[in-house]
């Protein structure tokens, strides 16, 4: 149930509130009309009334303000955009330089290249014209040149150019009217300094030089001209080996004999017999000498009979012949003399003593011009060992005579300066050299270098010069002028 009272009441304070409500809304809203009405007259004022002027002026300077940063930015803007074109202009200028140097570059090496190509063939093709005319002069030189093995180059007559080298002709030169004496040195007959400076102390020019080439080598024909240039016969000592070989080993698989007899080393062979003709002079060929020792990768065995490099008996001749068919083949052999040359007996195993043992390796008198042998009074000295020409030679030297009859040099000696030995056994090798029976003995060439080497295991340097000692090079002055020995002895330069 209600209560009238109560009710009542509310009633009365709700329509009393509501009452007060209204009266304070329409007064705000008169306030706020009168309000408006003043900023109105305000602002009339302002820009109406003379009075208003600088509030105008600030206002104008606001936007004065405004207006020139605007502007500003917009002339920065235009400048950026200029740099940039210009920049980018300046990339492009410089990459489409850049482009143009590495094609002139390009141009350039092309040029280079194909300059140097010409340049190279030309000099092939000059060198193929000079060792076609120094066939054809060697040729007119052999039919009108006979002086023996001590021939001298043909002057020329004035105004002719350079005298055509020529030579003495092979017939001449396997049977000459007297001795060779020649000499190896460390660099002839690529440079003479060292040989002409022998040959000055000695007072007499060699006619014979010697030096050594490799297979892993071309055919140097400068090595035979510079040596008639000079009137002396050339001995190349060619060694299956690279020529930079070390002479303490006996091992080079790529060379050994089975494989230049199976043809491994033809194309090169081939090659090497023509130019040997191209140049046109002649030379002796001392043909992988010492072969009789066991210290060379082209000896069959050691002492014991084991195989050496590969190699088996018989090989070394099959080599040789191989060797010489090919060059007979290219019409070579019609310039060279071929020099068989093994070592002195002395020192090597029994088994390459026992008789029959050199004749085994000997390729045959068909095959071979000279025989020769390698002989030096070499330390360590044998209790029987006189220090004299026979106890060196004799026995290698009745060997050689009882296989053939073909001429005889003494393609390597030498003598060392230990014990002081030297000077005697000096005198005794020309006082040998005289004697009636070994007149078949056709000269010698001397090894004038100083080498340190292993002998049966011990390593020692040898003098094996002339003149590594005074009386040693007056030994060897007296012997070699004396008539008797039957050498050409030309004044040395």
């Amino acid at each position: 149930m209600s209560d009238p009272t109560f009710t009542g009441r509310v009633a009365d304070r709700a329509h009393s509130w509501w009452a007060q409500s209204r009266s304070r809304s329409q007064a705000t809203a008169a306030a706020f009309l009168v309000l408006a009405l003043v900023l109105v007259g305000i602002s009339a004022y302002v820009w109406a009334s003379p009075t208003g002027a600088p509030l105008r002026d600030a206002v104008a300077d606001v936007t004065e303000t405004v207006t020139p940063f605007a502007a500003q930015n917009a002339e920065l803007r235009r400048n950026l955009d200029r740099a940039t074109q210009t920049i980018a202009s300046q990339k492009g200028k410089m990459t489409a330089m850049q482009a143009e140097s590495v094609a002139a570059q390009a141009g350039a090496a092309k040029q280079l290249a194909a300059a140097q190509q010409k340049t190279q063939a030309a000099q092939s093709e000059l060198a193929n014209v000079k060792a076609q005319l120094a066939a054809a002069q060697a040729k007119t030189g052999h039919s009108s040149t006979s002086t023996g093995a001590s021939g001298k180059p043909a002057s020329s007559s004035p105004g002719t150019g350079p005298a055509p080298i020529t030579a003495p002709a092979r017939a001449d030169l396997l049977k000459p009217s007297s001795r060779y004496f020649g000499m190896f040195t460390d660099q002839a007959p690529f440079n003479w300094a060292t040989f002409d400076a022998t040959s000055a102390k000695i007072g007499v020019s060699p006619n014979l030089v010697g030096y050594f080439q490799g297979w892993d080598q071309s055919f140097r024909a400068d090595a035979v001209q510079r040596s008639w240039q000079q009137g002396r016969m050339p001995m190349m000592t060619w060694e299956s080996r690279p020529i930079s070989a070390d002479n303490s080993s006996n091992s080079a698989p790529d060379y050994s004999l089975p494989k230049i007899i199976g043809g491994d080393f033809d194309a090169y062979l081939h090659q090497y017999a023509k130019a040997v003709v191209a140049t046109g002079l002649p030379l002796a060929i001392r043909l992988d000498h010492e072969m009789n020792g066991i210290w060379y990768p082209w000896s069959e065995t050691d002492g014991a009979g084991n195989p050496i490099n590969g190699n088996s008996p018989g090989d070394y001749v099959k080599m040789w012949r191989h060797v010489h068919d090919i060059f007979q083949q290219e019409g070579a052999n019609d310039l060279v003399v071929w020099v068989w040359a093994p070592n002195i007996v002395n020192n090597l195993p029994a088994g390459h003593k026992a008789a029959g043992y050199l004749e085994s390796l000997y390729p045959g008198d068909q095959y071979v011009d000279w025989v020769g042998l390698s002989g030096y009074l070499r330390p360590p000295y044998k209790s029987d060992n006189d220090f004299s020409f026979d106890y060196t030679f004799k026995a290698s030297l009745d060997t050689l005579r009882s296989i053939t009859k073909k001429p005889i040099i003494l393609a390597e000696v030498g003598a060392s300066e230990t014990d002081g030995h030297k000077p005697a056994w000096i005198s005794s090798f020309f006082d040998g050299l005289a004697k009636p029976e070994n007149s078949d003995i056709i000269g010698f060439s001397w090894f004038n270098l100083a080498v340190t080497s292993y002998v049966e295991g011990v390593r020692a340097t040898n003098d094996w010069r002339i003149d590594s000692r005074s009386d040693s090079l007056s030994a060897f002055i007296a012997g070699l002028t004396r008539p008797e020995d039957d050498f050409t002895l030309t004044p040395a330069q």
